[in-house]
């Protein structure tokens, strides 16, 4: 399972892979409403929507009205724009950059019905 690498070598793997984080929007298909979100871990973010879709519970309570009524098949996953951590990056610059990227969005999308 892990290729003969030693503790370590995972550790050090782990701590060098890349991180990517960034501005998404769950749509609903059905109402062209959407729900602007940002995270540090886009991957993860995206992982938490497929199991909510697939065990039937909603993962934002702003959309729980819809996802009740029209289930959460209704509802897709997209991301809008991606931004990578940078190596001497800390993690409270990294959100705080992901912050600035969702106010932007939040402004383009300004026009956008919105929950």
């Amino acid at each position: 399972m892990n290729d003969g690498k030693s503790k370590k070598e995972l550790i050090t793997q782990y701590k060098e892979r890349e991180i990517v984080g960034g501005v998404y929007i769950i749509k609903n298909t059905l109402n062209n409403k959407i729900l602007l979100k940002a995270g540090t871990n886009l991957q993860g973010s995206k992982n938490r929507f497929e199991f909510s879709q697939k065990t039937g519970s909603c993962i934002d309570m702003k959309l729980q009205g819809d996802w009740n009524k029209q289930g959460g098949k209704q509802f897709v996953f997209e991301v809008l724009e991606e931004l990578k951590k940078g190596e001497t990056q800390t993690a409270e610059e990294f959100k705080t950059d992901i912050s600035a990227l969702k106010e932007m969005w939040l402004d383009k999308l300004s026009d956008r019905d919105l929950y």
